[in-house]
């Protein structure tokens, strides 16, 4: 046992107290999973205890202050030490505090990411609503997945991942005020949960999370646990877990699983198996520069595995599959620090020991090559194509269209899609613009061509022919105006087709007469031109016929 740096006065003070309690001086009270109780001050009373140790610059004072609630003094609590004075307490020194007397708040929960379809349901009146990243969860709401998943960490850094088709019931999330010590409590009704939880305090600290059929009190370690209408599945991978039926639990350490069965015949009876080992994943490059990566593993006797991919600072689940053989391609992610956990599927669908690969992707975007149209070029159509050449991997790509060159205000722009063309997202009016094309790798890795300019000539309406009059040998044609049309072109054919036009004329107004020849057929159609480059394309032809 190491000696405790103690003053000498206290020293005797506690020697002297000490002897009565029985309790050997300097020794760490013995707690198990912040249910058991430490010896208290008064002999006999067995009462809940901490053991708080002082750091290099608090006072026995401030710390008695920030811990304890009003009704309970620093000077009664060096009584209940059995230390007449506060200054005899100083940096390594233990105070032993009853947990009734610390300050206690709830502290809700803080949802970290958030993948697909999850809802948070209300504890106070069962309203439900999208979860979102960063929604704090208080004690009494449950949050529900279904097609999604959700990653939610706790007061103390805990983290738990819930995934696909789950029910999770915050149902207490205690912390005793700056000491650090939580106490927290979930029940999942049903799905499955992986959790990171922080090493827990001795002396009133406490991680449970309940199941229809057990209970899993931690302690600080790294599990996985999933429900359904069978039993309660544990999977222990870091630490170790009290797991079992209500009041009947066993210590599971890593590397073990257990399994609580619910139905009648062995409601209750827990099964412990070692878990097949990880799975020896060949290495990577330490940073990925373009996917998809093929990743391998060693070909073993298992032929079914559990991938999932998390997202490292967020904790997001990304991906998680079953799969066959000893490969996959790792795809579709976006820059960043990610772990990948394979595991052996073993012969009732449960994973084994995972093996952890860290990866970092990091795609760089390229500079698309502008093919069409010519930089300067004109065009008649007001929706033109645009076209480009990629020179990079994995990128996406999106046409950005402006009046000027500093793209500031977009008149128009194409969805974002891994191909080559695109038209603009609404028609472009006559006039100057400037084009350009934007590529995008990794969700953060951009790049930009340089601009070039287009005009375009853009098209009038058509001209639609609104009565034909008939006077003797002579035929009146009546059309509709155009608002920004100058002039209009007529032509006049013997046949449908006008392959043979035996009359083309430009007018100025929106009737014209012509002398046909009679018992003969023709044809007539219009287009609107404009002062400039601008035209319409050619109405639809009507027949004339004069008898």
């Amino acid at each position: 046992m190491t000696e405790c740096p103690i003053p000498f006065l206290a020293k005797a003070f506690l020697a002297l107290t000490l002897l009565v309690l029985g309790t050997p001086a300097c020794a760490e009270l013995s707690i198990t999973r912040g249910s058991a109780t430490a010896a208290s001050s008064t002999a006999g009373n067995a009462v809940p205890e901490w053991i708080y140790t002082l750091k290099p610059g608090e006072s026995f004072t401030e710390v008695a202050s920030d811990l304890l609630v009003k009704s309970h003094s620093a000077d009664r609590l060096l009584q209940y030490n059995a230390i007449e004075n506060a200054a005899m307490l100083g940096e390594g020194d233990r105070v032993r505090i009853p947990l009734s007397w610390l300050k206690r708040q709830p502290n809700p929960a803080r949802v970290t990411s958030v993948s697909g379809s999850v809802q948070l349901i209300s504890g106070m009146d069962g309203t439900k609503k999208p979860l979102t990243e960063n929604t704090l969860i208080p004690v009494g709401d449950e949050v529900l997945t279904a097609m999604g998943s959700a990653t939610i960490t706790l007061a103390d850094g805990s983290e738990v991942r819930l995934s696909p088709d789950s029910r999770l019931i915050f149902n207490r999330l205690t912390q005793y005020g700056k000491s650090g010590m939580v106490d927290t409590r979930l029940r999942l009704n049903r799905g499955e949960v992986h959790t990171r939880v922080k090493p827990v305090i001795e002396g009133g600290a406490r991680f449970e999370i309940e199941t229809p059929s057990a209970v899993a009190a931690v302690r600080g370690t790294a599990f996985s646990l999933k429900t359904g209408p069978q039993g309660t599945h544990l999977q222990v991978t870091e630490g170790v877990v009290d797991f079992g039926a209500p009041n009947h639990t066993h210590r599971i350490p890593a590397g073990y699983s257990a399994t609580v069965a619910n139905n009648n015949g062995n409601r209750g009876k827990l099964n412990i198996r070692k878990m097949p080992p990880a799975p020896e994943i060949n290495p990577l490059p330490k940073v990925l520069t373009q996917l998809p990566a093929e990743l391998t593993w060693k070909q073993s006797s298992a032929t079914n595995y559990r991938l999932d991919v998390f997202e490292t600072q967020s904790g997001r689940w990304v991906e998680s599959r079953e799969i066959r053989g000893n490969r996959f391609d790792i795809g579709r992610l976006d820059n960043g620090q990610y772990e990948v956990h394979l595991a052996v599927l073993g012969q009732h669908g449960m994973a084994g020991m995972p093996g952890i690969l860290p990866i970092e992707v990091d795609l760089q975007a390229r500079s698309a090559h502008l093919l069409a149209p010519d930089d300067g070029g004109s065009v008649n159509d007001d929706m033109p194509e645009f076209s480009w050449a990629l020179k990079g991997k994995n990128e996406v790509a999106r046409v950005e269209i402006a009046e000027d060159d500093t793209f500031q205000n977009l008149v128009a722009t194409s969805e974002w899609a891994p191909g080559t063309t695109a038209l603009p997202s609404r028609p472009l009016g006559p006039g100057q613009y400037y084009w350009r094309v934007v590529t995008e790798a990794g969700g953060n890795s951009v790049a930009t061509t340089q601009p070039r300019k287009l005009v375009v000539n853009g098209t009038l309406p058509p001209v639609r022919i609104i009565s034909i009059n008939y006077v003797e040998s002579q035929v009146r044609v009546f059309w509709q105006r155009v608002d920004t049309a100058v002039n209009y072109r007529l032509q006049l054919a013997e046949e449908p087709s006008f392959n043979r036009v035996i009359k083309e004329a430009t007018l100025p107004d929106t009737t014209a007469a012509l002398r046909l020849i009679p018992g003969r057929r023709y044809f007539v159609r219009l287009k609107a031109l404009s002062d400039g480059p601008l035209q319409s394309r050619w109405g639809p032809g009507r027949e004339l016929y004069l008898e």
